[in-house]
């Protein structure tokens, strides 16, 4: 990925010297005439084109937004309801994830979201340990995480 990047900036270089204007324009004409000649070449890259990584980086992104201000919503109507009726638990969430990135961004992703928090990874790094708030039903939790973050993470990564 960092090779692509690297050479579709060099391309837009080359033609801003081509072109002989040193202007922004000029940069983003030949950024964007790179990213149409890498994307015919991308057969042959080894990695996957960058620009799918980078819409699957922002598709992560606006994930956590959605799911930080749903949760937010769940956590403020938790505090302002008048009788306390919350059901915490801890419960116990698999992952497929196996390197220690994608395993430490998605116990930051679970940490920052409101309501819940990963407490411990177990020593395999195969499960993570989450507490929450309100808990209903655990399935449906881990069905969540696994079908939101989990599945957003190894886009990116995969």
């Amino acid at each position: 990925m960092a090779f692509q990047i690297l050479l579709n900036m060099f391309i837009a270089f080359v033609w801003m010297f081509l072109s002989n204007s040193f202007s922004a324009t000029t940069f983003i004409i030949g950024y964007i005439l790179g990213l149409v000649m890498l994307f015919m070449l991308r057969r042959f890259f080894s990695t996957r084109f960058y620009i799918e990584r980078v819409v699957a980086v922002a598709k992560l992104l606006l994930l956590f937004l959605k799911e930080l201000i749903v949760s937010n919503i769940a956590v403020l109507r938790v505090i302002l309801k008048p009788k306390m009726d919350i059901k915490p638990a801890i419960f116990e969430l698999e992952t497929k994830l196996t390197q220690d990135w994608e395993i430490t961004l998605l116990s930051m992703l679970i940490t920052l979201t409101p309501g819940t928090v990963v407490i411990n990874i177990s020593e395999d790094r195969t499960k993570l340990y989450v507490h929450t708030l309100d808990l209903e039903d655990v399935d449906n939790a881990v069905n969540s995480i696994r079908n939101t973050f989990e599945k957003a993470i190894m886009e990116v990564s995969r």
